[in-house]
Formats: structure tokens, sequence, C-alpha cells
């Protein structure tokens, strides 16, 4: 027996939210080494993943800022954090009403979609008239050099450079933290380029609090000739990742090359006349092109590579939501009634004056045989 359509609605539904669950159990089971564009490290113990990161990014040619938002979920009260940045970098904390800001700027245009005959929930099959479906202080390993450290809100933040990237490790060790033999392997790209660091302890405020939640934003600025958005650490990362990244330029600006994973997708594009709020905090006030990335990376260990992005022709883009109606008319009758509605009173009037005339014709025939009779 087929089941009916609530029923297979139901079905479905339940189906999602258990799917739901084991993933978020099966996030809570490793720890979260990679995020984005840094490592993430939990304390001995602990547990702690990243449900989402967002980054916007802006870029004037000779300096670059990035402010990053991570959404974290597990059980652990301190975490470190390394980021990697070409050049002498400088930390402050973020506004919260960036990320708000850029996705009421960013949002699909809404359209209407008119359809003519009625579908399942349409009535007669089913309602009324009506819409269709519709850092605390680092170890003195050698190799590591302090540039600064300070204290903003739940964060403790340590700018290092770095000759070895075993010192980095000498460092979270010094503070309780377990540096994966990967993420030494992985920060050696960076110590050849000579880039420093930003290391960042996140620490509830709260005593005996867990990480959970949406944190803080950083900011993180430093000098560079080119837009770069490191990611390299990210091929760590043992599951799927996911990167979203607003870019704020003079221009149009897609990456160079999808450096191991999917193509990356645009989802907005488009010149911004008067940034105001927290975007023009960021990029100022003048005219800014905004730019909206989103990439998957299905297998993370494929990942060879920063981000390198470049300028591109300045062309608009804005997706578009549709929302399928029914095609109705005079508060709200179905075009397709009236259509159907008003062929069948025309045939009927046709057959009517059909009957007439013969009746008609009968009757005269009638006559003239009784009139020649």
């Amino acid at each position: 027996m087929r089941g009916t359509p609530r029923t297979s609605q139901a079905t479905r539904i339940l189906t999602t939210i258990v799917a739901l669950l084991a993933l978020q159990l099966g996030s809570l089971v490793a720890p979260a080494y990679a995020c984005g564009c840094g490592a993430m490290i939990p304390s001995k113990a602990e547990r702690i993943g990243v449900d989402r990161e967002e980054s916007a990014v802006h870029w004037d040619g000779r300096t670059e800022t990035i402010v990053m938002r991570f959404n974290v979920h597990g059980n652990a009260r301190h975490a470190a954090w390394i980021m990697p940045v070409p050049s002498r970098a400088g930390v402050t904390l973020g506004d919260p009403a960036l990320f708000d800001e850029i996705e009421r700027l960013t949002e699909p245009e809404r359209r209407d979609r008119f359809y003519f005959w009625p579908r399942a929930d349409d009535w007669p099959f089913g309602g009324g008239y009506g819409d269709g479906a519709g850092a605390p202080p680092p170890g003195a390993g050698s190799g590591v050099g302090v540039v600064g450290r300070e204290r903003l809100g739940p964060f403790d933040v340590a700018r290092l450079t770095a000759t070895d990237p075993k010192a980095l490790g000498d460092w979270l060790r010094a503070n309780g933290f377990e540096l994966p033999e990967r993420l030494t392997g992985a920060l050696q790209p960076y110590v050849d380029r000579k880039w420093e660091y930003v290391a960042v302890r996140l620490a509830p405020q709260e005593k005996d609090a867990v990480l959970q939640g949406e944190l803080t934003p950083l900011r993180i600025t430093f000098a560079s000739s080119e837009l770069v958005y490191p990611m390299r650490l990210s091929r760590l990362a043992a599951n799927d990742q996911t990167l979203g990244l607003s870019i704020l330029a003079d221009h149009r600006m897609e990456p160079r090359s999808a450096i191991g994973g999917d193509r990356p997708e645009v989802t907005f594009a488009g010149r911004i006349e008067r940034p105001e709020g927290a975007v023009a905090g960021l990029a100022g006030q003048g005219p800014v092109h905004l730019t909206v990335l989103e990439q998957e990376f299905p297998n993370p260990a494929r990942i060879d590579d920063d981000h390198h992005l470049r300028t591109v022709a300045d062309t608009p883009y804005r997706e578009v939501e549709y929302h399928d109606r029914l095609l109705t008319v005079a508060g709200g009758i179905p075009v397709w009634l009236l259509t159907t509605g008003g062929g069948l009173l025309l045939a009927i009037f046709a057959a009517i004056l059909v009957v007439r005339a013969g009746n008609r014709r009968r009757a005269a025939t009638g006559a003239g045989v009784r009139s020649a009779v």
C-alpha cells in the first residue's frame, strides 16, 4: 500500500533529523584540528568542532584586513588557533554586526513565478485558492620571536615569528596543547616564505564555561601586495570543509584556482555605492565592490595552496529566488477555472443553440407539410 503524501513528508522530515543528529554526534568524536584558514587545537582530552566559519576580507592594494567569526561546539574550555600571515599583523576585535549587514546586502532577489494548472496543494486537490508549493605567554623555545601579546575579550593573542615549525609546537605544548605532528609539516611552507603567525588562545570569560556558539569576531590586518587568503592548513581536516568568503575591494575578485576543492561559486557580485555601519568600518565610506564566494572541499587533503585572488570584470550578479504561485484573478479565482469553466459554458451554450436550431427546422418542416395537405 502506498503511503499518503502527508505520511511521506513526515518520513522525510524524520529521516533528515536523524541524519543531522548523527552528523552532529560524529563531529564530537574527533577534534577539529583544521578550519578555514587556520588550525584550531583543543586541550588534551577535550573536543572542539567548528560548525561554521565566516570571513570578510578588505584589500585596498596595499593592506589586507580579515575579519573572522567562528561558531563552535564541543566540551573544550580552552583552545588554540593559529593563522599564518605574510607580514606583521595587528589584531583587534571585530564588529559582530558586519556579517549580518553583508547578508542583508547580498540577499537574493525574490520574484514570483506563475503557473496555470493546479498542483497537489491547490484546489481541488489540496487547500483553497492561493499560492502553490512553494593565547597565554608563549613558551621560550628557540626559533620563536614574540612580536606582541594582547588580551582581547575572550581571546589571548600572541603574534609570533618562527624559523622552525617545531618551535610553534614547543609554544603550544608549553601552554598545555598538543600539536598534531601533521600540523608541524603543514607549517613548513610558511616558514620557508618567512611568514609570521597569529596564535590565539580562546577561553570563555566565565569560570568553567565551555566554548560554545558564536564567538566574538577577530580582525587581523597586515600589509600585502596581493589579496591572499590562507587555506593550506585546512588540508589537515578529517571532514568536508566549506569556505564562505566575502571580499571588499576596488573591483570584483575571484580565486586564481580551485586549490584542490570544487570550483568556487560566486553567490553575489555588485558595487556598494555608499557603505554604511560595520561595512563602512571595514571598507571605508567610498564605493567598493563586494564579491561573495562559496566553495566546497570534499577531500581537504587535496588542498595544495592558499587562495590567491585576482581582479576580474565587474559583472554584477545576484541570486534569484522564485516563489511559485497559482495564476489567479479577481481576488484569488484561479485562471484555469475561469478558462475551463468559460469553455464549458460556451460549449453548453453552443449545444443549446444547435438544439434550438434543430427544433426550429423540424417545426418549420412540420408546418410546411401541414400546409401542403
